[in-house]
């Protein structure tokens, strides 16, 4: 039997067909993702994202930025050369603003000078800190003793506490704990012939006012005994501030005339809200006033420095 003839090109229209609805899908498939609102349409999550420059720095929310720090109130002293009030002898002094530990002073703040009586104040922070650490509390007796030392600078109490003490070893813890760098313990190992600098000075009052000098027990105790200091002692420093301000300032003064080198040493310490101070100033035997010439030096150094009233 002879087998069926195809036509030439029968075969292809199936082809044809198939290609045609290939095309007309893919047309359909576009219109859908180019229509507006159409399901398909390209979405900015579905694109790859940009790859960030190293070097840039990635946009900030403006909410999102930290608040700045305020700025911090300036001490109520600024540095300046006081040559214009004509003091006789040698003095220096420096301010510590407790809040940053920023020292500020004279150029030889750095010179030591012996201390007198200002050392007491280290001498009973001490013995407190001590009493405490042993698990001792001081009697009442002992703490009027302390009392007298601070508030009237009595000298044989304090020799008797500076021997409870150690003596020299009480120095040397002070130098130790307390940050010093400037000062040494006297050398016959007397307190009063401490050698301290004007800015070890400033850095003994934060040691007080902070608590690592006398501990936590007895750090307000101690501050409202220098808030207290009275008579003869009550000079320098805080007498430059206004009556009113003048009670909330701790201090303790050290005053004596020093035959051997003939000078009257008068020293300073106070500690503020804000601040701590030491002044020290030596003056030569002569002098009108003798160590009354040295307070009053102590309060016009810092009234020199204190800055106009607002």
């Amino acid at each position: 039997m002879a087998g069926t003839r195809r036509r030439p090109g029968s075969n292809r229209r199936p082809l044809a067909f198939g290609a045609v609805a290939v095309a007309l899908v893919g047309l359909l498939v576009l219109s859908l993702r180019l229509v507006p609102g159409a399901p398909l349409q390209p979405t900015a999550n579905s694109r790859p994202a940009p790859t960030a420059d190293r070097g840039a720095a990635p946009p900030t929310d403006r909410n999102s930025r930290p608040t700045p720090s305020p700025s911090l109130e300036p001490l109520p002293f600024q540095a300046r050369d006081l040559d214009d009030l004509d003091i006789e002898g040698w003095y220096a002094w420096a301010v510590l603003d407790k809040r940053t530990g920023k020292v500020i002073g004279s150029a030889d703040m750095g010179e030591t000078s012996t201390t007198a009586s200002l050392i007491k104040a280290w001498v009973v922070a001490d013995y407190l800190r001590r009493s405490a650490e042993a698990g001792k509390t001081p009697g009442a007796a002992k703490l009027a003793d302390a009392t007298k030392i601070i508030r009237d600078s009595d000298n044989a109490r304090a020799q008797d506490f500076y021997e409870s003490v150690g003596g020299v070893a009480s120095i040397k813890r002070l130098i130790s704990m307390c940050g010093l760098t400037d000062s040494k313990p006297a050398a016959d190992g007397g307190w009063s012939r401490t050698a301290l600098s004007s800015r070890d000075t400033a850095r003994l009052g934060l040691c007080i006012d902070n608590g690592r000098a006398a501990g936590p027990k007895w750090t307000k105790w101690l501050l409202g005994e220098m808030r207290e200091v009275r008579g003869v002692g009550d000079f320098g420093i805080r007498k430059a501030f206004p009556a009113a301000e003048q009670k909330k300032i701790a201090i303790k003064n050290g005053w004596i005339d020093r035959q051997k080198e003939k000078e009257y040493h008068v020293n300073c310490l106070a500690v503020g809200d804000t601040w701590t101070m030491g002044v020290m100033v030596r003056s030569p035997f002569g002098v009108d006033g003798g160590w009354e010439y040295g307070m009053d030096a102590c309060e016009r150094i810092t009234k020199a420095l204190l800055r106009p009233a607002a």
